[in-house]
């Protein structure tokens, strides 16, 4: 198997929305951002498959050292070795991606959040500055769009927490900010023992709207010089803003179950907005 295989193998098994987003894109823009995402997904399976934190942080930092031997031009593993064609050409630096793995340390670090700026600064990290390393993939001609992406970024990670909310329970993590849940009176022993309430739906609503603000101001961002260059960024979008509907229509049943849409509807979604040109997910997300 290729390097370009593996990491091919690895982004159809996951199941991701991103999936369909590179199925549109030409050759070596969709083995770059293909690379890229098996890479995101190679150090965040560290920190979800280790029960030790110990043996984790070591494996993160085996995963730094490979960053740093593929920017010197001798990547191992088959991720690096199928990134590292691709740094210079789109951007891909190593700050941005040591940015990546400070992200999955994070969660070494801890479980709880304070408040909504803390949680975002960890959004940024494993959510947000991956947003924009794939912007740089799918080409852009003003500076601003990586304003776009950086929240766009924010706004999948927020609806990816929002939908994972019983998962993260069972694995001991509450992502939902401490003051929103004081806010609301729900209790973290309430969602780590699955009770579902009028007050957890009030919270979970209140954090809908707060990715629903994070996407609009994503759009809003989005120079109009480049929409058509973002497409494969706004399938993603409109797949994942299509998810948080359908939570908020399930009553925020996130504590015993897992939302998701099936592959069926994505590609409809994506190829939707690929035909579209992007302006109408633009146009609808931005009101």
């Amino acid at each position: 198997m290729s390097p370009d295989e593996y990491c091919q193998d690895k982004a159809a098994k996951s199941g991701s929305s991103f999936y369909y987003a590179f199925l549109f894109l030409p050759v070596e823009r969709r083995r770059a951002i293909t690379a890229l995402y098996a890479f995101c997904r190679e150090v965040d399976d560290v920190v979800d498959d280790c029960t030790d934190p110990q043996v984790a942080r070591v494996k993160l930092g085996w995963w730094r050292k490979q960053v740093d031997a593929m920017l010197s031009g001798t990547p191992e593993h088959p991720v690096t070795r199928a990134l590292q064609p691709h740094l210079h050409a789109y951007g891909i630096t190593r700050e941005r991606l040591m940015a990546v793995i400070d992200g999955m340390e994070m969660d070494l670090d801890q479980t709880r959040y304070l408040d909504w700026p803390g949680l975002r600064k960890y959004c940024w990290h494993v959510a947000g500055v991956v947003g924009e390393m794939s912007a740089g993939i799918f080409g852009y001609a003003d500076e601003r769009t990586l304003d776009y992406a950086g929240k766009l970024g924010l706004a999948f990670q927020l609806t990816n927490i929002i939908r994972d909310v019983g998962d993260d329970a069972r694995r001991g993590r509450i992502y939902l900010p401490v003051n929103d849940l004081q806010k609301f009176e729900v209790k973290a022993s309430d969602i780590l023992n699955g009770v579902h309430s009028e007050r957890f739906s009030a919270l979970m609503s209140f954090q809908a709207a707060r990715a629903r603000e994070l996407y609009r101001e994503a759009m809003q961002a989005l120079p109009a010089v480049d929409i058509r260059a973002q497409r494969p960024g706004l399938m993603m979008a409109a797949i994942y803003h299509a998810l948080l509907d359908e939570i908020e229509r399930d009553d925020w049943q996130v504590l015993e179950q897992r939302t998701s849409l099936t592959p069926l509807r994505k590609l409809w979604l994506a190829w939707k907005t690929w035909v579209g040109g992007g302006r109408g997910v633009v146009r609808r997300l931005s009101q």
